[in-house]
């Protein structure tokens, strides 16, 4: 077993974008990466072996506030962990459950021990300590495993901002002291990550990024952003924290987002990136394609009997034409919404891949303009 461990590979001298490779004692990861979301044990639609073959994921992302809810924690540690369970072999990274236990606004309490909640699914009420969730995820096993912070609303009181800060800075100092008590299972490495909070405030931002990095984790990632905030706001406050934030340690820019968002983030010095976006939108019929975006339920698709999207190298995007889709989609064919979601994942993971190409050839910021025009067009 050893600890995670991220080789900076390559370093843009005309902005921040970089490429190198997370390495984890269940394989590599090429960064810059999207990670698709797998929230109870499964990505949306998509079978494992898919994922592998016809999407390239490197890393998948499980949610502890839902697993521990379903199937539950016996279940977890019966099968010998998540990557057992679900039947993949690859990372996986585990948030904490906090951004889900804070949405439940009208039924959680919050204290300087914790979170009590009651469960969506039969009212149940439970309570989420750091030291329960790194428990908690510890049972689950995932490679990378997320802090419990709190993440609050967009747009809050300076002092509601700071008093959250505080917290979750204590609650950080909790999970690294369990974390030390506890043994990894299931013969992995289990790696923490600080999450950097603060809201839309700079010198709360610019605080808590010191005291993330004050505890020389082997990663880092960035919350409380893509919550409500403008778009300039998002890249204003990701900018700020990629500057505060350790420089040979991977940064990960939680729940971003769309495709331009990701190209802009990169240049900004992120490394890893999350979002339910490709599988949720594409079960409702919006296509991400090289050439830009369809809306799939169009009438103008009927009789477009060109492949979905020729300038993915992925079978299924050039198997499978536009009027086809269409079809699944009006005939409320099951079919379609898998189809959708390997196509938009396969267009995500293709992105990231390409970007990291041309940030080894040194023309990341004129490729990321032109790419950005061409994936925002809506065709």
């Amino acid at each position: 077993m050893a600890a995670l461990k991220f080789d900076l590979q390559f370093q843009s001298t005309t902005g921040a974008s970089r490429a190198g490779t997370i390495t984890t004692d269940h394989g590599s990861i090429a960064t810059p990466i999207f990670m698709p979301v797998g929230t109870i044990g499964s990505v949306k639609a998509v079978t494992q072996q898919q994922l592998k073959k016809d999407i390239n994921a490197q890393i998948i992302l499980g949610n502890t506030y839902h697993l521990y809810l379903r199937p539950g924690l016996e279940v977890l540690e019966a099968a010998g962990g998540l990557h057992k369970f679900m039947g993949w072999d690859r990372p996986i990274l585990t948030d904490s459950g906090g951004y889900q236990v804070f949405s439940l606004a009208s039924n959680r309490k919050i204290t300087q021990e914790g979170a009590l909640f009651q469960s969506h699914i039969d009212g149940s009420k439970h309570m989420f300590s750091p030291e329960k969730v790194m428990d908690i995820q510890r049972s689950i096993g995932a490679d990378i495993i997320m802090a419990f912070d709190e993440c609050p609303p967009i747009p809050s009181e300076y002092d509601y901002v700071k008093k959250s800060l505080d917290l979750t800075n204590s609650w950080l100092d909790m999970c690294f002291n369990r974390l030390a008590e506890t043994p990894d299972l299931y013969g992995h490495t289990q790696n923490l990550f600080p999450i950097v909070q603060g809201g839309t405030y700079a010198d709360l931002r610019k605080a808590s990024c010191e005291y993330v990095s004050s505890k020389n984790a082997v990663g880092n990632a960035i919350g409380g952003l893509s919550v409500g905030e403008t778009e300039a706001e998002m890249y204003e406050f990701t900018a700020l924290c990629c500057e505060n934030l350790p420089t040979d340690k991977p940064r990960y820019l939680m729940g971003v987002g769309t495709p331009w968002n990701i190209l802009e983030a990169i240049d900004l010095g992120v490394d890893m990136f999350d979002c339910v976006m490709p599988t949720r939108n594409g079960r409702n019929g919006m296509i991400f394609t090289t050439q830009g975006v369809i809306n799939i339920k169009n009438l103008k698709w009927a009789k477009d009997f060109t492949p979905l999207d020729p300038g993915l190298p992925n079978e299924m995007s050039q198997y499978y034409t536009k009027a086809y889709m269409r079809h699944l989609f009006v005939a409320d064919e099951i079919l379609g919404l898998e189809l959708a979601s390997i196509q938009n994942l396969s267009f995500y993971l293709w992105l990231v891949g390409q970007a990291r190409e041309h940030i080894i050839a040194g023309d990341y910021p004129s490729w990321k303009k032109s790419m950005i025009e061409q994936v925002k067009t809506r065709l």
